[in-house]
């Protein structure tokens, strides 16, 4: 005879999880939570079906998540517009909910059913989702949340392509300069993925936006913020130098104020932003087709650059060598089209 008055719980299935998420992410609506006491649970709630969900995704300890169940829950989530739901309710979740959202997100935007991808395939059709996570930056406390979830986003190049050309991308050039150093930071790495993930996506924006592209980057290359500076100078190489872009350097390095902006940072007070901004203003001045304002800016003010350049020195070993050898070329280079 058995003693016990508890029967164990069944496993819940990937349809039961969905519907669980849902009503419990549904009942965090304002109308609902008119208690506190109300809402402290309905986050409970949320927090123990972010839990189940992670599990079912990922698996628990040595257990291996199981292939079927992961696929039909993907299936839900998208078929109930759960995905919306996670993003629009991202402001009142807690920590605990938002860090198991950040797992999930991940592993659920990387899931293929079939052939597709079926969570990108949901946000492909609903993508004003990403325009909302963007915005999410201006809240501290979810900022790095939304930033994890975008870079995911980021990896898919439908998803970077409609951020690089939406309204919402134009504000990154205020987030990386975000007073709050953990956000402002976080953005500027999400920034760097959407300029260097994709070469033919992100040459294909630059060419369409070039000048108001250039002219909102210029903007960070000039802060009075030295992370700033130094940050958006290594990461205008990171993506101006790639193959991908090489029509886009030629066209920046026949521009003059793009020159001027390279000879101040020669002029920086921080080595670091000296020799990042030598490996640009190096290509201007080698480029064999250079225009006459180029030359003349070159000439004015050779006796300057040739002080700042012979005074610039990369450091020790092999890679000083290859630097001191390019320094000669450039200082060679200059006196030419100074004579």
């Amino acid at each position: 005879m058995s003693f016990s008055f508890f029967k164990p719980s069944r496993p819940r299935s990937p349809q039961e999880v969905a519907k669980a998420i849902k009503d419990s992410l549904t009942a965090l609506d304002t109308k609902t939570v008119v208690e506190v006491k109300a809402l402290e649970k309905a986050l409970e709630e949320v927090e123990k079906n972010f839990g189940i969900m992670r599990c079912m995704l990922c698996g628990e300890g040595d257990t291996e998540p199981n292939a079927d169940q992961v696929t039909q829950l993907v299936q839900e989530i998208c078929k109930e517009d759960i995905i919306a739901l996670l993003v629009h309710k991202l402001m009142i979740l807690g920590w605990e909910a938002r860090k198991d959202l950040v797992y999930c997100w991940s592993v659920l935007l990387k899931q293929k059913v079939g052939s597709a991808y079926c969570c990108v395939e949901y946000i492909e059709n609903h993508m004003e989702l990403l325009d909302f996570i963007v915005v999410c930056y201006d809240n501290k406390e979810i900022a790095l949340t939304c930033g994890n979830m975008l870079r995911e986003c980021i990896k898919f190049s439908t998803l970077a392509k409609y951020i690089l050309e939406s309204a919402s991308f134009e504000l990154f050039f205020k987030f990386v300069e975000l007073p709050n150093f953990d956000v402002a930071s976080d953005a500027f790495s999400t920034f760097k993925d959407l300029l260097t993930k994709h070469g033919t996506v992100v040459c294909e924006y630059l060419t369409a936006h070039y000048d108001e592209f250039f002219d909102s980057y210029e903007k960070l290359l000039t802060s009075t913020n030295y992370v700033t500076r130094r940050q958006s100078l290594k990461l205008l190489s990171d993506f101006l130098l790639e193959p991908p872009n090489s029509n886009i350097m030629k066209r920046y390095i026949l521009e003059v104020r793009h020159l001027k902006v390279m000879m101040t940072l020669l002029k920086d007070s921080s080595k670091n932003i000296q020799i990042s901004a030598f490996h640009i203003f190096k290509v201007f001045v080698a480029n064999p087709n250079k225009p006459g304002e180029i030359k003349v800016i070159l000439a004015k003010n050779h006796k300057k650059l040739l002080e700042l350049l012979h005074n610039l020195s990369a450091g020790k070993g092999a890679e000083d060598e290859q630097f001191e050898e390019e320094k000669e070329l450039i200082i060679k280079e200059i006196g030419r089209v100074s004579r």
